[in-house]
């Protein structure tokens, strides 16, 4: 007799089972419920693992975490970061600036030049020329 290493109710397994038949879905969302579901028909860790291409604690780690939060478990979390200091508005200006033409003394726009010119107009408080720079690869 298989020892089933993690027990899905009826409905959770129905909901995987239809996610899986849904057809796209992020490879994340997929191995998870796979190796869910997995798991609940009696597979070892090991065997999990070796199915679907990742290590052992993963599947460890996605049957604890199926305990404790559910099926919310196959999508990661938010996840904390540095909240974004310019706004759209704000973007909009620096491309318009970076429309304009260069100022006297200066053959074209750099990237440091209209670093200094956003901080001067007070479009924001400070700006490096890397911000300036995927500001306006966003633009395109």
């Amino acid at each position: 007799m298989c020892k089933v290493h993690c027990e899905l109710s009826s409905a959770d397994h129905d909901a995987l089972v239809a996610l899986l038949k849904q057809g796209q879905l992020p490879v994340k969302v997929f191995k998870r419920a796979t190796g869910l579901l997995a798991l609940a028909q009696g597979q070892s860790f090991q065997a999990v693992a070796a199915t679907l291409g990742v290590s052992r604690m993963s599947v460890h780690t996605w049957r604890n975490n199926y305990r404790s939060r559910g099926l919310a478990c196959l999508y990661d979390q938010p996840r904390a970061g540095r909240p974004i200091e310019i706004s759209g508005g704000q973007r909009a200006k620096i491309t318009a600036l970076a429309c304009t033409p260069a100022p006297p003394g200066h053959g074209r726009w750099t990237l440091r030049l209209l670093a200094e010119q956003v901080v001067e107009l007070g479009y924001c408080e400070h700006l490096s020329h890397t911000q300036v720079r995927h500001i306006l690869k966003k633009t395109n």
